[in-house]
């Protein structure tokens, strides 16, 4: 996996930040995309990357990051779609249809129009990979974030559809399903004194994910090593999503369930 070039959506940030750092130390050219200029110019700052401030809702956007792949580097061989916004409050509150209706076109819509701007630039390198930043709130759902539930639930079965369409091509699409992950977006529950920690202690590891471990594992799904892998989800979560609920993980090995 030498000399490739990677497009990051949601890059100003999080687990995009950390996924652009990542592939630039180990030496890849990095379209980095994001509504947010100023973490932006942070990561342009590094050598090889480029940048580009766009909202991903707008297929404008998504056309000129392929474009300016090709433009700065020549080619375009992975695109990691993570842009992606939260969203909670009762289904029957004011404004959530509206709420409901953003969260959609950033996470659903941003991923279509992602993938399908790819498409002909990854076509002309012979193949390439799809990443895309679901959720385990798209395996399950969560109390009060029906809107995100729902958007990251979609997410999954497109990665399925646009893996079985393009496989003969040498295209390969997956997605990771984040569970907690210490970013700007979970800042609020990390820090509150009673949900922070109830939280963890549903976490089979005990702590919630640095970005950077959600980042390696995009780097896998995109490297030669998974050439056979399309069409997955892989949750990252501590084994979160191992657990049926009905009882919290013991607090130590061997310990009794609680």
């Amino acid at each position: 996996m030498t000399d490739q070039v990677v497009a990051v959506t949601g890059a100003a940030s999080g687990i995009g930040r950390a996924t652009v750092e990542l592939f630039a130390e180990r030496g890849h050219k990095v379209v980095a995309v994001d509504v947010a200029k100023r973490g932006l110019d942070e990561l342009a700052e590094r050598d090889g990357v480029v940048s580009l401030v766009g909202d991903v809702a707008a297929e404008e956007t998504n056309a000129e990051l392929a474009a300016l792949a090709l433009r700065t580097f020549g080619r375009l061989d992975t695109v990691v779609l993570n842009a992606g916004i939260g969203g909670a409050g009762p289904l029957e509150s004011p404004g959530s249809v509206e709420r409901f209706d953003r969260i959609l076109s950033v996470n659903v819509r941003g991923v279509v129009l992602g993938i399908r701007a790819a498409l002909p630039a990854l076509r002309a390198s012979g193949g390439g990979s799809i990443v895309v930043t679901s959720s385990v709130s798209g395996l399950h759902g969560d109390p009060g974030t029906w809107a995100y539930n729902v958007s990251k639930a979609a997410v999954i079965n497109l990665v399925r559809a646009t893996a079985i369409d393009y496989a003969v091509e040498n295209i390969r699409v997956n997605a990771i399903a984040p569970g907690g992950t210490a970013t700007a977006l979970t800042a609020g529950v990390i820090a509150h004194p009673t949900l922070g920690p109830a939280v963890t202690e549903r976490i089979p590891q005990r702590r919630w994910a640095d970005p950077r471990e959600q980042a390696e594992v995009i780097w896998f799904l995109a490297s030669p090593a998974a050439s056979y892998v399309t069409g997955v989800t892989v949750p990252v979560d501590g084994g979160l999503t191992a657990n049926s609920g009905l009882l919290l993980p013991p607090a130590v090995p061997g310990g009794e369930p609680r």
